[in-house]
C-alpha cells in the first residue's frame, strides 16, 4: 500500500463567488476551448489540467506510480481566509462536500480532508465538527497563518482544543508567505518563501506552547517540515542565548519536539531526505507529492523507494505512518 497524503483537488464546477458577494479575489474555475482556467475574478490565476477537478482522471496516474490512496484536500488558494467569515465557511462547505462526495464514490481510492474558516474561530470549529461527524473526515487542511496571524495566537486555541478533543489530524499547508510580494521575480515565493512560512508556522505553535498544551493533536507539515529540520540549530541557539526573547510563553527545547510531528517526504534530494529522517524519525515521515501540480515529486514516493531498502521501514513511510497520523486502524 501507498499512501500520498499530500494532494489537493478542486470542484469542477463551483460558483462565481465575486460576483455573488460583490467583492474580493474568489476563485472559480472557467472552461475554455480546451483549457480549465482557475480566475480570480476576471483575471487568469493559473490554467490547470483535468487532473486538478477529475478524480477519474487521477485513476490512471495513480495506477501508473502504484498509489493506493490519496488524501485529498482543497488547494491553498481556496482557503479565503481574507473573506467575510460568513462567506468563507459558505464555500468551505462547498470544497468539503466535494470532497465527501468525491471520497464517498472511490473510498477504496481517496481519504478527504477538510478546509475550515480559521478567520472566525467558532465557525471554524462548527465546520470542523461537521467535518469529522457529519462528512467522516479523519482531519483539516489548515494555513501556516490566518491573514498574517500566527497559528500561535491565544486567539486560535480554541480551535487546537476541540481539534485534538476530537481527534482531528491537521495537515499545515504553507500559503500567503511571508514578503512574498517582494519576492515575486523567480518563482521565490515557491522555492524560498514556502520552506521559511512553514517554519514560522512550526516555531510559532512550539513557542506559544500550543504543542504544550494539547499533546496530542496529530500535526503534520507539508514540504519536510519546510527549512525546521536544516535550521533546528539556529533556533535552538536562539533559544538558549535570548531566553528573554524566545522563552516567554514556552521554556521547552525545540529540539526536544522533533519527532513530535508528522512531515510528507517532499524535499527533492536524497541528502536533505536522509537528513530529514536522521531528525525527524522514520515513524513521523509520510509520502507526500503536492499532486498534481508541477513542484510536486512526479513520481509520488519514488525517493522513499529508491533509498529505503528495509521493508518494515519502507512500509513506514508508504502508508502506516500516514494512517497513525490520520487516526486510522490499519
Amino acid at each position: 500500500m501507498k499512501i500520498d497524503i499530500h494532494t489537493h483537488i478542486m470542484p469542477e464546477r463551483m460558483p462565481n463567488w465575486v460576483q455573488k458577494f460583490g467583492y474580493g479575489e474568489f476563485i472559480h474555475l472557467e472552461h475554455r476551448n480546451c483549457r480549465a482556467c482557475m480566475m480570480k475574478g476576471d483575471k487568469l490565476f493559473r490554467e490547470v489540467e483535468d487532473n486538478c477537478f477529475k478524480p477519474e482522471a487521477r485513476l490512471p496516474e495513480m495506477d501508473a506510480t502504484g498509489v493506493t490512496m490519496q488524501v485529498l484536500s482543497t488547494i491553498p488558494v481556496l482557503f479565503n481566509y481574507w473573506a467575510k467569515p460568513a462567506d468563507a465557511l459558505e464555500t468551505s462547505r462547498f470544497f468539503n462536500d466535494h470532497i465527501a462526495e468525491t471520497v464517498d464514490r472511490s473510498p477504496e481510492r481517496f481519504i478527504g480532508l477538510g478546509t475550515v474558516p480559521l478567520q472566525d474561530v467558532d465557525l471554524a470549529i462548527g465546520e470542523l465538527e461537521r467535518c469529522m461527524t457529519e462528512l467522516r473526515m479523519p482531519g483539516l487542511q489548515i494555513g501556516t497563518n490566518v491573514n498574517g496571524l500566527n497559528l500561535g495566537d491565544p486567539s486560535l486555541l480554541p480551535f487546537f482544543e476541540a481539534a485534538e478533543r476530537l481527534g482531528c489530524a491537521l495537515f499545515v499547508h504553507p500559503w500567503e508567505m511571508m514578503g512574498e510580494k517582494d519576492i515575486q521575480k523567480y518563482w521565490l515565493p515557491w522555492l524560498v518563501g514556502m520552506p521559511a512560512e512553514t517554519t514560522r508556522a512550526l516555531c510559532s505553535l512550539i513557542f506559544s506552547g500550543v504543542l504544550e498544551k494539547f499533546p496530542k493533536l496529530r500535526i503534520a507539515f507539508a514540504h519536510g517540515g519546510g527549512s525546521f529540520p536544516y535550521t533546528i540549530g539556529r533556533i535552538e541557539h536562539g533559544y538558549a542565548v535570548r531566553p528573554d526573547l524566545v522563552q516567554v510563553d514556552n521554556t521547552v527545547n525545540p529540539r526536544d519536539y522533533l519527532g513530535r510531528f508528522w512531515v510528507d517526504s517532499l524535499v527533492h534530494d536524497p541528502a536533505a531526505f536522509a537528513f530529514l529522517r536522521a531528525s525527524v524519525g522514520d515513524e513521523k515521515i509520510c509520502v507526500g507529492s503536492d499532486y498534481p501540480f508541477p513542484l510536486g515529486e512526479h513520481h509520488p514516493g519514488a525517493l522513499v523507494e529508491n533509498l529505503v531498502t528495509d521493508p518494515g521501514t519502507r512500509a513506514k513511510f508508504l502508508s502506516e505512518n500516514a494512517l497513525d497520523w490520520l487516526g486510522i486502524n490499519r
